[in-house]
C-alpha cells in the first residue's frame, strides 16, 4: 500500500525502457509544419543562390580580392568602381522552353550575387584590373606610390 514512486537512479521520472516512442517536440512541429503542404513550401529557397566566399591578401605593391566562382565565363562579371566602392556583380539568366503538341512549358530562372568593399585611401582607383582563371576571379588593386610598403632600413645611432 505504498503511494511512493521508485526514482532510478538518473533520478528521472521517464521510463528510458518503456517500448512507447512518444514524438519529440522537434519531430512534432516538423510534421505540422510539413505535412500536406505543396512541395514549394518544404523545398529550400535557396537552392542556387549562394554567395562567393572571397579572400583578400596585402602584398607591399597592392590588395588581391580573389573570389571562388567556378563555372563562370570572364563576360559573366561586372566590376564597377563608384565613389572608392569596387562592386563585383553577376547575374545569370536561364531559359527553358518545352512545346507539345497540347502544352508549352517554359522555365526560367535567374541567379545573382553582388559584393561590394569600400576601398582605401591607397589604392590607385586607376590601375586597378582583373583576371578570370580556372573559376577564381582575381582582383587587384595597385597601391599608390606613397603607401607602398618600402624596404626595412637600418638607422645607424651616432
Amino acid at each position: 500500500m505504498s503511494n511512493l514512486v521508485n526514482v532510478p537512479e538518473n533520478r528521472s521520472l521517464a521510463n528510458t525502457k518503456s517500448n512507447v516512442n512518444f514524438p519529440t517536440w522537434s519531430n512534432w512541429l516538423d510534421e505540422i509544419f510539413t505535412r500536406d503542404l505543396p512541395s514549394v513550401f518544404t523545398s529550400s529557397f535557396n537552392t542556387g543562390i549562394t554567395l562567393p566566399k572571397v579572400n583578400i591578401k596585402e602584398t607591399a605593391d597592392c590588395f588581391v580580392v580573389e573570389m571562388a566562382v567556378p563555372g563562370l565565363k570572364k563576360l559573366d562579371f561586372d566590376i564597377s568602381i563608384d565613389n572608392k566602392i569596387l562592386s563585383i556583380f553577376k547575374q545569370k539568366k536561364k531559359e527553358h522552353e518545352h512545346n507539345e503538341e497540347n502544352y508549352t512549358r517554359r522555365e526560367f530562372g535567374y541567379t545573382s550575387f553582388k559584393r561590394t568593399f569600400i576601398l582605401p585611401e591607397s589604392v590607385n582607383d586607376e590601375k586597378i584590373n582583373a583576371n578570370y582563371n580556372e573559376g577564381i576571379l582575381s582582383v587587384i588593386l595597385p597601391k599608390r606610390e606613397e603607401a607602398k610598403q618600402k624596404n626595412t632600413r637600418s638607422i645607424k645611432v651616432l
